[in-house]
């Protein structure tokens, strides 16, 4: 009797795409998000990162130490909702994958979790032209913020895409730099490489103009607006 195929699992690795693949275009459109994203709150939420969670805890160290200009209630607030942002895309993640699913469920599960993502964004740039981002408001804005990140970094986990996490640039520029010809490496993925660094990069670039000029509501708006339209460059 054959041994029944154990259920896919959450997080089993993508084939490989290209990076004019729909979910490659989708990703890069999401790592312009993330500099809209990471301008907002780290320029105008009180030096609080709510993509970047490596940063948070540092910020809570400097913050513990006295260093001014840092805060541990906005750090804290923005990991607790992170976490659980991520636990939310886990479970969407074993729901959609698990026995008695079929893969033709993944691309529904993708484009829920990235719609849910321009939805927290919304509701960020509302509170941000309702309440400002001062006070009770800034930690409201902040744990919504988190939230999206959470939900996205606990799907884009999933999908296994190399290169294109659409937050974290470590590791693409130490591949950049330690797989790159001039070390005796191949240069894999090279291009992607760099396209996923000027992505972040453009996105950073005008939201922290707008935070800079008093505008984070549009910041925010920018930035559903984007997450949308990345969830409509992907398709099966």
């Amino acid at each position: 009797m054959a041994t029944p195929a154990p259920p896919p699992s959450p997080h089993t690795p993508a084939p490989q795409i290209h990076d004019r693949h729909p979910l490659a275009l989708a990703l890069f459109g999401l790592t312009l998000v993330s500099g809209l994203i990471d301008a907002v709150s780290y320029l105008g939420l009180g030096h609080v990162f709510t993509a970047n969670m490596t940063g948070n805890v540092v910020v809570i160290a400097f913050a513990l130490a006295g260093a001014p200009g840092f805060s541990v209630t906005g750090s804290v607030t923005s990991l607790a909702a992170f976490l659980l942002g991520a636990a939310l895309a886990g479970r969407l993640a074993t729901r959609n994958t698990g026995p008695g699913t079929s893969g033709a469920r993944q691309p529904r599960r993708l484009r829920t979790a990235f719609l849910l993502e321009a939805a927290l964004y919304g509701a960020a740039a509302v509170v941000a032209f309702a309440r400002g981002v001062d006070g009770l408001a800034q930690y409201w804005v902040i744990a919504l913020l988190a939230l999206a990140m959470g939900i996205r970094n606990g799907t884009v986990r999933g999908l296994g895409v190399p290169d294109l996490t659409t937050t974290v640039l470590t590791l693409t520029l130490t591949g950049l730099a330690a797989d790159s010809r001039l070390a005796g490496g191949t240069a894999p993925r090279q291009r992607r490489k760099v396209l996923s660094v000027a992505t972040m990069l453009v996105g950073a670039l005008p939201g922290a103009v707008l935070v800079l000029h008093g505008q984070i509501g549009w910041a925010l708006v920018a930035s559903a607006a984007l997450a949308g339209a990345s969830v409509l460059l992907y398709r099966e």
